[in-house]
């Protein structure tokens, strides 16, 4: 099963071109879901968590205080690298549960793995094809204050903390361009979901009717 990985800096409208892709008819698997299930209550990777970083990341309930834990890894490359690599074996698994889920209920679903740090922590040759969500660094800082009402440093910081726009594009097979409007985003979605379909036509030859 051929799966797409999908991408984009912070704040560069990933989420939405995920929804969209979905709501056509995609089965994504979302990166950022199984991180959350990696470090839920009583997982040994929030125990991993809580040894290296200590009581002060977790809430009054147990679970993961994750706007404390953010302070900590974005201020501090060699803290990111041990979150990463507690959290990323962990999210691999899962993924590869999912993907074979999905395998053996409909070997003909068009599979997008919603990764925001693919350039980082992944191999781009592993997908079928990827699709990098680019706006530049200095609009998406800019989304980042008015949207999320984050501190200019502190948007500086996490836009910084992640792989450049050049880095991101160098491995896109397919770059959506959310620095316009919403209409645009999801007329290029359209586009790329079109041609996913007919790609899938191609291979299996069965006609699809979406194609």
């Amino acid at each position: 099963m051929d799966v797409i990985g999908l991408t984009g800096g912070i704040a560069a409208g990933k989420s939405v071109v995920s929804a969209r892709l979905a709501q056509l008819g995609a089965a994504v698997i979302d990166a950022d879901v199984l991180a959350r299930e990696a470090v839920a209550p009583g997982t040994p990777g929030l125990e991993a968590v809580r040894r290296r970083f200590g009581d002060d990341v977790l809430a009054p309930d147990g679970s993961l205080d994750r706007a404390a834990l953010g302070a900590l890894v974005f201020a501090d490359p060699r803290a990111r690298t041990d979150l990463n690599a507690i959290v990323h074996p962990e999210v691999h698994r899962l993924y590869r549960e999912r993907l074979q889920s999905l395998e053996a209920s409909d070997p003909r679903a068009i599979v997008v793995y919603d990764v925001p740090l693919l350039v980082e922590a992944r191999s781009a040759d592993e997908f079928a094809a990827v699709v990098v969500v680019h706006a530049p660094a200095d609009l998406r800082v800019e989304r980042l204050v008015a949207l999320r009402g984050m501190e200019r440093a502190s948007a500086l910081d996490r836009v910084a903390a992640q792989a450049s726009d050049d880095e991101r594009l160098a491995v896109a097979d397919v770059v959506i361009d959310t620095s316009g409007t919403l209409a645009h985003t999801i007329e290029q979605v359209d586009a790329l979901w079109e041609r996913l379909v007919a790609e899938r036509a191609r291979h299996t030859g069965v006609s699809d009717p979406l194609s």
